[in-house]
């Protein structure tokens, strides 16, 4: 019997209709567009407007815009996994969230939280469901409103961050695509450097630590990205000398979208051309664990059954890690 490995056989993607321009964050904040596009690389980002929507509005209109392209029905899901830093609320799951918006009945589903790795760490998890063979279709989600803990009085982080969602279903295989392997990591002294202060037990809600803007993102700038360039890239190498692949036989890298310079750092180390390496960070900033599935989206109909995959992230925590995924269809 041949083995039975996961293959993403659909992707789509949600990103709120408001744009944030850099022109505009220059009015809000001390910083313009050459600024943010010399160390960033980022032009725009998309901002979830509305009175009462969160991350769950933005993954239910992703797996709507899915279903309707594969003629899938709810429930048909056996489970739903949503990557994501900003849940709806501490609890219960934003996957159980969007399962009831959504009328998915049929399955189970749970949050997993890794930061800008969030998306890699669920494909992996949900990749192992579908090896057991025990269940068939799974919706692997990546998903943050960001806005909702940047603080736009920084100018360090808050043109960094955007709002979306994307989402792939994963299904078996015996036809040697879908994921292939991978290596996930993680360093958690790495904390220090990229955290959400307060809100958690160890330091839960106040007035003190409102007033102290504890609730938005703390990222040490310098340390984070001396780091993810070293590591992004070295999981990927390590990855590709693992299954004996060549830069010549990768099609694409899809990194995460956090920092032009580190995604063309990576690109550079694994010997890819920049014509190899998926970037719309430009457009749409890091929207942490949406960024790969929304990029995936963005050049789904460039790619083609059999290509190489190496999709990689960085995230706080710190946590990174490498997937390499053969494609499993024709767009």
């Amino acid at each position: 019997m041949s083995k039975i490995t996961a293959a993403i056989t659909g992707v789509e993607a949600y990103l709120p209709e408001y744009i944030l321009t850099n022109e505009e964050l220059s009015r809000m904040v001390d910083t313009s567009d050459e600024w943010i596009m010399t160390r960033i690389g980022i032009k725009e980002r998309r901002i979830q407007k509305g009175e009462g929507l969160g991350t769950s509005d933005m993954a239910v209109e992703a797996v709507k815009k899915l279903f309707k392209k594969l003629s899938i029905s709810p429930e048909e899901i056996d489970l739903v996994i949503c990557a994501t830093v900003t849940p709806d609320m501490q609890f219960p799951a934003t996957a159980n969230v969007i399962c009831d918006k959504l009328g998915i009945l049929n399955a189970f589903s749970f949050d997993i939280g890794a930061a800008c790795s969030g998306f890699i760490y669920t494909l992996v998890t949900a990749s192992q469901y579908i090896e057991s063979g025990r269940y068939k279709k799974i919706l692997v989600i990546g998903a943050d409103k960001m806005s909702s803990i940047v603080d736009y009085t920084d100018r360090n982080t808050c043109p960094i961050f955007g709002d979306g969602a994307g989402v792939v279903l994963l299904e078996p295989t015996t036809d040697g695509t879908g994921i292939i392997d991978y290596i996930c990591r993680v360093d958690g002294s790495g904390r220090k450097h990229l955290h959400q202060k307060a809100g958690g037990s160890v330091k839960p809600a106040s007035h003190e630590t409102v007033d102290a803007k504890e609730h938005f993102i703390y990222q040490e700038g310098q340390a984070v990205f001396k780091f993810a360039v070293s590591k992004m890239a070295d999981v990927s190498v390590e990855l590709m000398e693992k299954n004996h692949l060549r830069s010549e036989d990768i099609a694409w890298l899809v990194p995460h979208q956090a920092n032009l310079r580190i995604i063309d750092a990576t690109g550079k180390r694994m010997g890819l051309p920049p014509e190899k390496v998926m970037i719309n960070i430009e457009k749409y900033g890091n929207t942490t664990s949406g960024t790969i599935p929304i990029c995936l989206w963005d050049y789904e109909k460039r790619l083609k059954k059999g290509d190489n995959l190496i999709i990689a992230a960085f995230g706080g925590g710190f946590t990174w890690g490498s997937i390499y995924v053969k494609w499993s269809y024709d767009s």
